[in-house]
């Protein structure tokens, strides 16, 4: 039995894991690890990989592996890329085995099928031509379910190479020591059971076998060919600068502070901060957007973006497997590996599944030889249970959805963490948006410019954001970036003098400009003129901040900012809407800036849906509120103070470009800071989970009407193989289908 881990002392490692065949397979594995003390273990049979969680004091990673191949399966560390490095080859391999097979099966049904084709001795060539089918063809079915037997275990491989076996030997003994050969056609109306042989029938179980595994490989391929894409991303090398010489080093090996040169068309290597130069960077790798972003020095970049301009020099302050994109990938990997509950109890189910497979074929013998006495009607009943019965299906119902569903959500820039977050997105109804960096950009910007009569836009701009350049508020650092916006040179000030809360004066030569609240005018006795006093009154009932700036002992301007909505904001509320969920606008700000905020992005003003003067600390008080009042809800914020909102909300979703406090708190984390990406994640979130549902439904309702219809006589073994094949191509093409989800892409 798995023991609590104390925290400080556990390693999670991913395990690459060779050699399963079904999800039994999988179950099998999960069990052992999970038996070793101070182990946790979740074993994913789609990507045929397994987290593992251990505690390091006590185990080591060889410990583990060789867990997992006592087994009877391979098992290795990976560290970046979870798939196989073969997978090209183990499918050239898989579709050389089926065309042989195929070739040679063809003849075998005809032979034994069409009478026109029953020659005298027709038996000899229908079992020459089987033999190589049913040895190497099916050599892969033969060599799992003999690893097993000595492991004490089965698996489905067993069920159908038992199934082969059995078809094959009784036919043999038939046509060599019994009557087959007195008779032409396949089944004699004799009494003798000897005279009928089933060679087409072990061919074609394990054609049909084959086929259902190289289609499924094709399509566990496709399935997982959105996070493969996206881990092949990554930058493999890159140039740093040692010691002035710039050298090409892997990128698992970059140290924090290196500073890593990287040209126009090159990825960059690391998250970082620009030291020199300036480019645009195409982000599209980590946010989904293809708009390339402008970069200079002092700004932020992220690893795994290309650079598609100029050279620049990136410091790096996060390497390896704390980048973002290693982090997001990790996140991805790891909800793969995650259950729903139902899978979870598809697993037990798979664990026990062959043996009472085994049990049901052999009471199936024996009712057929009790009540009706025909051995070969009784043969063919049992053998066709040991091929329907296989339990593959289930195997894949919950990880091959979760791969396809969690891949394309990482291409567009929406990590989903694990399956209890599809479970509660299906039942949310009502969203939470903090408005700074969610709802709006997150930074002021200057809106307007009202200027008194004979006063030019130009001269209030320049003195004004002359003043401001020279202060850190965030409303000073709008209007100096404006001014360099439209200006393009900025005058340097002689003198500077701060007013905290209230303001700044400086001084350009002999003239002396102010800037600040008009409370600061008011105490001077400063005359505002009328079309300013308008201007300052229309500022206010528009939610905006707005500033004076004065000369010559004269108001000469207002000057309004504004933390303004992003441009999708009332594009991703529009589709929340349609979506039935209730947008609800949470803001620090006071009343008046939060309704002109909610009505620009079109959310109602009352009560009900807009929050104002809130803070940070009532956050969690307002989400608990709202679930006290029998709402599900979502909650999306990017800020430190939004993290215990997000982890108190049913589902929690974090604006990439925030905290890392608030991605680690949160359910759902949109790199890209697109707030149209929240539906689409919560749209690609349930689609996912009613993949999963169907999935299983069909896998479970196939086995239960199945089965019956094999012990009954009423299906052939042969078209047992088909339909078992059927039934996992089905589950994971289905799986495929969320990549056709719709969203505002």
């Amino acid at each position: 039995m798995s023991v609590v881990i104390p925290p400080t002392s556990i390693i999670e490692v991913e395990l690459a894991v060779q050699g399963m065949t079904c999800g039994a397979c999988a179950a099998r594995i999960e069990k052992k690890l999970n038996e070793m003390d101070g182990v946790e273990a979740a074993v994913n049979y789609a990507t045929e990989t397994a987290m593992v969680a251990f505690d390091g004091a006590a185990l080591t990673e060889e410990q583990i592996i060789k867990a997992v191949e006592s087994a009877g399966y391979g098992a290795r560390v990976v560290d970046d890329e979870p798939f196989d490095d073969d997978l090209e080859e183990k499918l050239r391999q898989a579709r050389l085995r089926l065309v042989v097979s195929t070739i040679f099966t063809v003849p075998v049904v005809l032979l034994s099928m069409v009478p026109a084709f029953m020659f005298d001795g027709w038996q000899w060539w229908a079992m020459a031509l089987s033999a190589p089918v049913v040895t190497w063809g099916a050599w892969p079915f033969h060599v799992s379910a003999l690893k097993n037997a000595r492991h004490g275990t089965s698996t489905m491989d067993t069920l159908i190479s038992v199934g082969i076996i059995a078809a094959t030997i009784w036919s043999v003994w038939a046509v060599i020591w019994g009557d087959a050969l007195d008779v032409m056609g396949h089944h004699s109306m004799t009494s003798s059971s000897s005279s009928h042989v089933y060679f087409e029938v072990g061919a074609t179980v394990a054609t049909f076998i084959l086929l259902g595994r190289y289609l499924e490989m094709r399509a566990k391929n496709s399935a997982g060919d959105a996070l493969r894409s996206l881990m092949a991303l990554g930058a493999k090398y890159a140039n740093v600068l040692r010691d002035g010489v710039e050298i090409s080093i892997p990128a698992s090996v970059i140290r924090e502070g290196d500073l890593v040169v990287v040209r126009p068309g090159e990825k960059i290597a690391a998250d970082g901060v620009v030291e020199e130069g300036s480019s645009s960077i195409d982000m599209s790798m980590i946010t989904g957007e293809s708009v390339p972003v402008d970069v200079h020095v002092g700004d932020a970049v992220t690893s795994a973006t290309v650079n598609q301009q100029g050279r620049l020099v990136v410091r790096a302050t996060r390497v390896g497997a704390e980048t973002t994109f290693a982090r997001m990938a990790k996140l991805v990997r790891e909800a793969q590996a995650t259950k729903a509950p139902v899978q979870r109890f598809a697993d037990k189910v798979s664990s026990v599944f062959v043996p009472v497979v085994f049990a049901i074929s052999a009471c199936t013998l024996a009712a057929w030889l009790f009540f009706d006495g025909d051995v070969s009607k009784a043969f063919t009943a049992s053998v066709a249970v040991l091929i329907i019965a296989c339990p593959c299906a289930l195997g894949l119902a919950t990880p091959t959805a979760l791969m396809v569903g969690s891949g394309r959500a990482a291409q567009l820039g929406i990590v989903i963490k694990g399956i209890d977050v599809l479970q509660s997105t299906r039942r949310i109804d009502t969203v939470i948006l903090d408005k700074t960096g969610t709802v709006t950009t997150g930074a002021m910007t200057l809106v307007d410019v009202v200027c008194a009569d004979g006063v030019e836009r130009t001269d209030a701009l320049r003195y004004a954001a002359a003043v401001e350049a020279a202060s850190e508020h965030p409303i000073a650092r709008a209007i100096a970036a404006a001014g360099a916006t439209e200006l393009g040179e900025i005058p340097a000030l002689d003198e500077f003098a701060s007013m905290p809360g209230m303001g700044a004066t400086g001084r350009i030569g002999g003239v002396i400009i102010t800037v600040g609240r008009e409370e600061v005018f008011r105490q001077r006795l400063v005359i505002i003129p009328t079309v300013l006093k308008n201007a300052l009154e229309s500022s206010r009932r528009e939610g905006l901040t707005a500033v004076v700036v004065a000369w010559d002992g004269q108001a000469q301007a207002v000057l309004a900012v504004a933390d303004q909505p992003k441009p999708t904001s009332a594009e991703a509320i529009a589709s929340l809407r349609l979506m039935g969920l209730a947008p609800v606008l949470l803001t620090g700000d006071n009343k008046v800036t939060a309704e002109a905020i909610a009505a620009a992005v079109g959310i109602e003003t009352d009560e009900h849906h807009l929050y104002a003067g809130v803070m940070p600390d009532d956050k969690v008080a307002v989400v608990r509120d709202l679930q006290e009042r029998g709402y599900a809800v979502a909650m999306v914020g990017d800020g430190v103070n939004d993290a215990a909102a997000l982890a108190q909300a049913d589902v929690g979703i974090a604006m990439g470009g925030g905290t890392d406090v608030a991605m680690q708190a949160s359910d759902l984390t949109i790199v890209n800071g697109d707030l149209r990406s929240v539906p689409d994640a919560i749209r690609l979130s349930r689609a996912t989970l009613r993949t999963i549902r169907t999935n299983v439904f069909w896998a479970f309702a196939y086995n239960v009407a199945a089965i019956p219809l094999a012990a009954s006589g009423q299906l052939n073994p042969m078209w047992a193989g088909l339909a078992m094949a059927s039934s996992s191509v089905f589950v994971v093409t289905n799986s495929l289908r969320l990549r056709r989800v719709p969203l505002h892409r």
